[in-house]
């Protein structure tokens, strides 16, 4: 490896020297063990066959890479039905022209990992940028280490670890003559309230390292991130002709074979689906992409699917999600909580039915993706305005009893309850420069990129209302540090975030959901309930939903339970054998 690449040259004496030094590597073999997999420094084999041979011996659910290639051309042809040449281009930020931030951030900060909680609080990170999750206990074995070093963005004020970035000490790691080191594993949360994490990051790990006297920072990235690479580039990265290698596996299939055609276009609800299915050898076909609409064919049964909508609910069952109050009536009688509720006709009832319960909700009866609903009403004229809009979305609209809690979503598949999370309204963070309308704009800009443009904050008469809640207008400038929920539902196409609670919820909210799903009988729908707190009993039920989002659980199973649910024989066949059966 040459930490040249200016062209054709005579090299210097001390390039001279480094290259002999690095001639002298060979054969030494190096790898470094970062949790998601092994960093395998091709410079230092001293045979492709060699480097094949420890690209064989990947872990199971691992990711190896194997770096430096300098003739991956060559490489290929030791294991050309194994290995695949990555489709990434590598940066590096050359430390003796790198230039430090000229100020930190102070609503969040960047620390080393230290605790377990931190180590959980990454891997979910992760989960939510599909990326190779990490056993806890590595990253507490390393958070010491000279090797490889984490860090962390950690909210100011919450605590809340916002981001992570993973470092490679080249020269601690094998004795590296060029005192190189490299960036891995950069990732911020899809739901962190703030700009400038991944920025903030990368630069701390090049400071960090700058300051153990490295030379410089490389990093891989795909060719197609142009985010990333924007990002990388205003930092002062430039390309250098460096390759990778990796092992074909499931984790890296997408890399190799290539997406196919039919499924440009899915948004991530219909694409965790497909994706699950073909991983299986089910057979897809696209009817309408931007709809959603695929079938499913397996040995001799075929499905048609919107999404998780398939043609196991019943146009009935579908029917009854669609009308609230109806809804509200079958799971009443099954003894599910429900909130006080009247019909918005007659606006005589308004008075006595706020005075009576404080705060109320205005909804439309037909209608989803939180569209028209107004929550924390607490005046006849906001309830005028509310049930005016709402009649834009449906005629119908009722009111509601409001429950002072947080929204729970329980993703139910064939009567199971596969998945639990706590969705939060959408909310900005001010910084004491920027207008009101700049941070939500930012703040939904981060919304559509991480959820593929499906979530956004609207700029209505909705949002315009919470902000006054707060005294604020669009055009006012928030204090720095203050939180300020911009809308009152939690409904995720309107900026809302989610946080999976699958592991803590009560057995009461799990069994109200399940028989909120009998109730109606439909084998996979999204249950709302209003709660306490999730590892609470206390709860109303809001609402049920026939096509519930189930890209928005991970790292929670709710594409393989789906399509266990349409395509049983489909489960491993050991598993079969040993009875399993999806976990309740």
């Amino acid at each position: 490896m040459s930490a040249s690449s200016q062209g054709h040259r005579d090299p210097s004496p001390e390039e001279a020297r480094a290259a002999a030094e690095a001639e002298g590597l060979k054969g030494l073999n190096a790898v470094v063990d970062c949790g998601w997999g092994r960093l395998i420094f091709a410079q230092t084999f001293d045979s492709n066959e060699a480097l094949a041979e420890m690209l064989r011996a990947e872990g199971p659910d691992k990711r190896d890479i194997a770096f430096y290639v300098s003739e991956p051309q060559v490489a290929l042809s030791a294991a050309p039905q194994e290995v695949f040449l990555d489709p990434s281009v590598t940066y590096r930020l050359d430390f003796a022209t790198y230039r430090p931030a000229r100020k930190r951030r102070q609503v969040f900060s960047i620390r080393r990992l230290a605790t377990r909680r931190d180590a959980d609080a990454v891997n979910r990170i992760y989960a939510e940028r599909d990326m190779v999750l990490v056993a806890p206990e590595f990253f507490w074995s390393v958070r010491d280490a000279r090797v490889v070093t984490v860090l962390v963005a950690e909210d100011s004020e919450t605590g809340t670890i916002l981001g992570a970035v993973m470092g490679v000490d080249h020269h601690e790691a094998f004795g590296d003559p060029e005192r190189g080191s490299s960036l891995w594993c950069l990732a911020t949360s899809p739901t962190a309230p703030h700009a400038g994490i991944g920025e903030a990051l990368v630069r701390r790990l090049a400071e960090y390292f700058q300051a153990r006297g490295a030379h410089y920072m490389d990093l891989s990235v795909l060719h197609d991130n142009k985010q990333a690479i924007a990002l990388y580039e205003k930092l002062g990265f430039r390309r250098v002709p460096v390759y990778a290698l990796k092992r074909k596996n499931q984790i890296n299939e997408q890399l190799f074979v290539g997406q196919v055609e039919d499924d440009r276009g899915l948004n991530p609800y219909a694409g965790i689906i497909v994706k699950e299915a073909r991983r299986r050898g089910i057979g897809v076909e696209i009817f309408d992409a931007g709809a959603g609409l695929f079938r499913l064919t397996y040995g001799g049964r075929a499905v048609r699917c919107r999404e998780s909508l398939s043609e196991f609910t019943t146009a009935v069952a579908a029917a009854i999600c669609d009308d609230k109050a109806l809804t509200r009536r079958f799971v009443e009688s099954a003894g599910v909580a429900v909130p006080a509720q009247i019909s918005a006709e007659d606006p005589d009832l308004w008075a006595e039915f706020l005075s009576t319960h404080g705060k109320v909700v205005v909804k439309p009866t037909r209608g989803e993706q939180g569209k028209g609903i107004a929550v924390g009403l607490t005046t006849s004229e906001e309830i005028s305005s509310a049930v005016e809009a709402a009649r834009k979305v449906n005629a119908d609209v009722i009111i509601e009893q409001h429950f002072e809690g947080e929204d729970l979503r329980l993703v139910v598949i064939d009567y199971r309850v596969v998945a639990c999370a706590v969705r939060r309204p959408a909310r900005i963070v001010g910084d004491g420069q920027s207008t009101a309308r700049k941070l939500i704009e930012a703040q939904s800009r981060r919304r559509a990129a991480a959820t593929g443009g499906e979530s956004r904050i609207p700029m209505d008469t909705e949002t315009e209302r919470c902000l006054a809640l707060s005294g604020l207008g669009y055009d006012d400038i928030p204090e720095k540090g203050a939180t300020i929920e911009v809308r009152k539902t939690a409904n995720l196409h309107t900026g809302g975030t989610i946080e999976d609670v699958t592991g803590e919820t009560h057995p009461a909210l799990i069994d109200a959901a399940i028989k909120a799903a009998r109730a109606i009988e439909i084998p996979v729908t999204g249950i709302d309930l209003m709660v306490k707190s999730p590892r609470g009993k206390e709860y109303v039920f809001i609402e049920a939903n026939e096509r519930p989002g189930l890209a928005n659980h991970e790292p929670q199973p709710t594409a393989e339970r789906f399509i266990d649910l349409l395509f049983p024989l489909s489960i491993p066949a050991a598993a079969r054998q040993t009875g399993w059966r999806p976990r309740a």
